[in-house]
């Protein structure tokens, strides 16, 4: 065993009643040093849901919703035509007109999906992207997006 000294400058670091050196800890909160739980609290030690949370313990991220239903049917038709390289990036502003709205993505590299974007910053979209069965949490960089079109 490891010697040590008693220190009676500590003895009185924790209030008395939690047993092996520690407070009691009071189901409801308060007493024993530690204050009430605030009022409309979670329950148990943890705070209540944000408005418009996600639920079950996972918020929705920026408190937006993603949509109550799949994304049209139907596949746009890219206006650009050959579906060749774009020389100009997508500008955040343009996009931005498709807030809260379903849109198709065309990105530079891979497949083509359905998103629905809740935020647009400078140089990035977040959003919700279909996955063909339920919508995902995504973000995506405005450059890599070769064209778009919502509905």
């Amino acid at each position: 065993m490891y010697p040590y000294q008693y220190d009676p400058r500590f003895q009185n670091l924790f209030p008395p009643g939690g047993g092996q050196g520690f407070p009691a800890f009071p189901p409801g909160g308060g007493g024993q040093g530690f204050p009430p739980p605030p009022p409309g609290g979670g329950g148990q030690g943890f705070p209540p849901p944000p408005p418009g949370g996600g639920g079950q313990g996972f918020p929705t991220q920026g408190g937006a919703q993603p949509p109550s239903s799949p994304p049209p049917a139907f596949t746009p038709t890219p206006k650009l035509g050959s579906g060749g390289p774009s020389l100009y990036a997508v500008d955040p502003g343009a996009i931005s007109g498709c807030l809260y709205r379903y849109t198709y993505i065309w990105p530079r590299n891979g497949r083509p999906y359905w998103f629905y974007p809740t935020f647009v910053g400078r140089r990035s979209v977040a959003g919700y992207r279909w996955t063909g069965s339920f919508w995902v949490y995504a973000g995506v960089d405005v450059n890599q997006i070769r064209e778009f079109q919502c509905v």
